[in-house]
């Protein structure tokens, strides 16, 4: 397989290293947890003379034998050496039951660079103070952006290479795979079914997977729909699914736990609240909406809406849809005291599309940035104040992300 340096999460780990923190690499499976690792470990080689590294992966028979967590503890212990930086690098921590009381003892001896990755539902944000009693920093994996998808596929045609993107989605290991229903088989099986039974039904101790599986496809088939755990449960009901919707929302909790679904919440523009009865959800990556429903009747506008959303939390934002006046803006997007709002459309070439969009940006009177994005196929102009970006443009990042 092609690699494909993520440089971005590479240096953030590289920022982090030496400090007392355990790292905890997250994401949805599949997405290039371990293989990150490994390109960490080989950073770290090149740019650290002082760097001993100590690189443990379950996944390999190789280390069987430390599958108890005195047995990992002993092993990384015996390998210490004085006088270096004592890097270790654990995959698929979970295996290791009870693994947390070696890392906690590890992490308490303060002589060890600690990095841990893991199945996603097993190393799950909520549960990290949890799990370990020292401090943790997670460094959050998404699939591959569009940005890295062009550099795996390297062309000259921007928004041809949108088109495939939108199709193909970010999930590197289907790229491997030729064919379109090969690649969706492998996202549906290795991707999808694993973690909705070994990760989420065995984590959970779920009962119901008809009810997951008629839940996952909802929330898939309703990408960009605002809507509320209990107008599920009652659409779940009218399909003679048993669902209330109290289980309805333990099932979407576990799905957004996992890195299946990201929920968004909506926001208040004018009362600069947050509205708590009805959310958004969005898939981790589009390809899972193809894999899972098939590519008929496909909704350009929301899989762009959900390819921007995902992008946002990637840029490192927090993302919430906008309510002013009782007109929806898709996303409010908050980083470090910057604020902008953005609507997403697939095809505003036609006065009444474009008239419907961007009216819910000129109502709103403050000064932060409002973006129009949209498959434009030319470059930025401004309308208003208002900038209207092309997707490909603002999904590559070759302009400011605000």
């Amino acid at each position: 397989m092609k690699l494909i340096e993520r440089s971005a999460y590479l240096e953030e780990l590289q920022s982090l290293a030496l400090t007392p923190d355990i790292k905890v690499i997250t994401g949805v499976r599949r997405c290039g947890k371990s293989r990150l690792m490994s390109a960490f470990s080989e950073r770290l080689e090149q740019t650290d003379p002082e760097a001993h590294i100590i690189h443990i992966n379950f996944n390999l028979t190789a280390f069987e034998d430390l599958l108890e967590y005195h047995a990992l503890e002993k092993y990384i212990d015996d390998r210490y050496e004085a006088g270096k930086h004592n890097y270790v690098l654990i995959d698929e921590v979970q295996m290791c039951p009870s693994f947390e009381k070696a890392i906690n003892s590890l992490h308490a001896k303060e002589r060890y660079d600690l990095y841990v990755t893991g199945s996603n539902a097993f190393l799950l944000s909520s549960d990290l103070a949890t799990l370990f009693v020292g401090r943790t920093y997670e460094v959050h994996v998404f699939p591959f952006s569009f940005r890295e998808y062009l550099a795996y596929y390297p062309s000259d045609s921007l928004y041809a290479s949108l088109n495939r993107y939108i199709r193909e989605g970010g999930m590197a290991g289907s790229y491997l795979y030729r064919d379109e229903s090969q690649r969706y088989r492998y996202i549906s099986t290795e991707v999808l079914n694993a973690l909705i039974v070994r990760d989420i039904m065995t984590k959970y101790h779920l009962k119901n997977e008809p009810l997951l599986n008629a839940l996952i496809d909802f929330l898939m088939d309703n990408i960009g729909n605002v809507t509320s755990v209990r107008a599920i449960a009652d659409t779940l009901r009218s399909s003679r699914q048993k669902a209330d919707h109290k289980t309805i929302g333990k099932y979407i909790d576990a799905l957004c736990r996992a890195f299946a679904f990201y929920r968004v919440r909506r926001y208040d523009i004018r009362g600069k609240r947050y509205l708590r009865s009805e959310d958004k959800y969005y898939l981790a990556d589009q390809s899972f909406r193809f894999a899972r429903l098939g590519t008929r009747n496909m909704d350009y506008g929301r899989v762009l809406e959900n390819m921007v959303a995902i992008e946002l939390l990637r840029r490192g934002y927090e993302v919430y849809v906008g309510v002013l006046y009782q007109k929806e803006i898709d996303f409010v997007a908050i980083c470090q005291g910057e604020k902008l709002y953005i609507q997403v459309s697939n095809d505003i070439s036609s006065p009444e599309t474009f008239e419907r969009e961007i009216a819910p940006l000129m109502s709103i009177r403050d000064a932060y940035p409002r973006l129009l994005i949209a498959r434009i196929y030319q470059p930025e102009y401004q309308h208003e104040g208002i900038r209207i970006i092309d997707a490909a443009d603002w999904l590559n990042g070759a302009i400011p992300h605000f």
